[in-house]
């Protein structure tokens, strides 16, 4: 009997061990976390951050996916196909007003009014002398509705321009050059690197900066998620932002990583990747009331259906 209870104790012994093990292995093995993100200098916080190893360090897996078009990651959201989108802030809050159950994860680059980050880059046979030469002229934009076109549409509002007189068309920032070469439009509107790109390329030329009209900081960028992701990956999530906030901590530290690092996800060529300016800022956080200008605009706009909550838009 003594034998026979002390080989009980034995296989509960190894049994216990081997649950502990398999726990163990459960614990060290990473989240895998696909993000979405667009050809833009926006991401370089996040670029930064999967380079130096900082998703890794907190047990996370992240691949990165380029997608052409912002406006259309809500719907691969949706679908499941990723698990975070880099969505700008009109085309996260379009998504919310429309009744997706969307959430911000993380913040990524953001705006003042004193950058000149992105512009409108027009043919060279193209003259803009005032705002009311936007009239008329057809402008390739990297999403309608998406964080550009938005933000160019408030410029022209505010200089008391019929925004319905200017026609714009998608067209994703990896063809822009492109498209303006071949003269399907007059102009696009676009950031860097695609800006300096095209400008050093003497495919066009910047004809208007349009930030200067805004009230203060803006978000560019934020990494959202469905709620349903966000409600069963809150740990995961929490990770993804703290190591963002160390990619954004480390983005200036080192001039030739971040251009290497940039450069990795944009398929750069190198003479446009080492002179190209960044001189954009990064924030991990997502203050309320530099969303609430975003809703301001987007109101104004007539974009908006409904009041959103702002403090159901943002992760704990």
């Amino acid at each position: 009997m003594r034998r026979k209870i002390i080989a009980a104790l034995a296989l509960l012994s190894a049994g216990v061990f081997t649950l502990g093990l398999q726990g163990t292995l459960v614990a060290q093995t990473p989240t895998k976390i696909k993000v979405a993100y667009t050809a833009t200098a926006d991401f370089a916080s996040g670029f930064i951050a999967q380079e130096a190893g900082y998703f890794k360090k907190r047990g996370l897996d992240v691949e990165f996916q380029l997608i052409p078009l912002n406006s259309t990651m809500p719907a691969a959201l949706q679908s499941g196909s990723i698990d975070l989108a880099g969505t700008t802030l009109p085309v996260f809050l379009q998504a919310v007003d429309s009744g997706l159950d969307l959430v911000a994860i993380a913040g990524s680059g953001t705006t003042l009014p004193t950058d000149q980050n992105f512009a409108i880059v027009v043919k060279n046979d193209v003259t803009i002398a005032k705002p009311e030469d936007y009239v008329g002229k057809r402008i390739g934009v990297p999403g309608l509705g998406a964080f550009l076109h938005v933000l160019f549409q408030n410029w022209l509002l505010e200089k008391g321009v019929d925004i319905k007189k200017v026609t714009f068309v998608e067209v994703s920032f990896p063809q822009m050059a492109d498209v303006l070469r071949a003269g399907n439009v007059d102009g696009v509107i676009t950031g860097e690197p695609i800006m300096s790109r095209i400008v050093q390329a003497k495919i066009g030329k910047i004809a208007t900066y349009f930030n200067e009209v805004l009230k203060g900081e803006m978000p560019i960028i934020v990494y959202s998620s469905t709620r349903k992701w966000y409600n069963e990956n809150k740990a995961a999530a929490k990770a993804f932002r703290d190591a963002v906030a160390d990619g954004v901590k480390d983005v200036r530290k080192d001039e030739a990583f971040l251009r290497t690092s940039i450069g990795k996800y944009i398929k750069l060529p190198p003479e446009v990747l080492k002179t190209m300016p960044i001189n954009g800022q990064w924030r991990a956080e997502i203050p309320q009331e530099n969303m609430a200008r975003w809703i301001a605009i987007m109101e104004k706009q007539k974009m908006l259906r409904t009041k959103l909550d702002l403090k159901k838009l943002v992760a704990e």
